[in-house]
């Protein structure tokens, strides 16, 4: 199975589309650094940690796939 994120893949005949796919991992953050990004919620920001687990997330689905 090829998989792409374009309309057409040269030389290759789409018999099927099958949509969007889509994979999910559950994290969880250490205490610590739940703490910090609760404050820093508190000011407003990017919470980088919750950023950073989000793509370790996203990437591990994709594996997974």
């Amino acid at each position: 199975m090829i998989t792409s994120t374009l309309e057409t893949v040269p030389g290759k005949a789409i018999r099927e589309h099958l949509g969007i796919v889509q994979g999910s991992t559950v994290r969880a953050k250490h205490f610590g650094r739940d703490l910090m990004a609760g404050l820093k919620n508190i000011v407003g920001g990017e919470l980088k940690g919750y950023t950073e687990l989000l793509s370790e997330a996203r990437d591990e689905a994709f594996e997974r796939m």
